[in-house]
């Protein structure tokens, strides 16, 4: 159990010092968001059976919201990605 906890851990990292949401030219990454440990928890599972396909990827950052303005407004976590930061997901699996 340990051993999954530290491969979701460093997954985890990697995909916060790596991916960032664009907030008007601003870079968010996902690790100073709070987000990384989410979608690393999402991703994981799935990497027994391989590499999940870019749709499945896509299918999951769809599923995470993303609060805006003290919740007034929710995006998915798609809209606020570059194409640079979604293919760089791919890259990191």
């Amino acid at each position: 159990m340990a051993s999954n906890s530290e491969a979701i851990e460093s997954l985890a990292a990697e995909i916060g010092d790596n991916i960032y949401m664009d907030i008007a030219n601003w870079h968010l990454y996902l690790g100073d968001a709070k987000f990384h440990t989410v979608l690393a928890e999402e991703i994981y599972p799935m990497l027994s059976d391989g590499v999940p396909s870019e749709d499945r990827i896509t299918e999951i950052l769809q599923g995470i919201s993303v609060k805006l303005g003290e919740g007034k407004r929710e995006l998915p976590l798609t809209d606020l990605l570059p194409s640079k930061s979604q293919s760089r997901v791919m890259e990191i699996l």
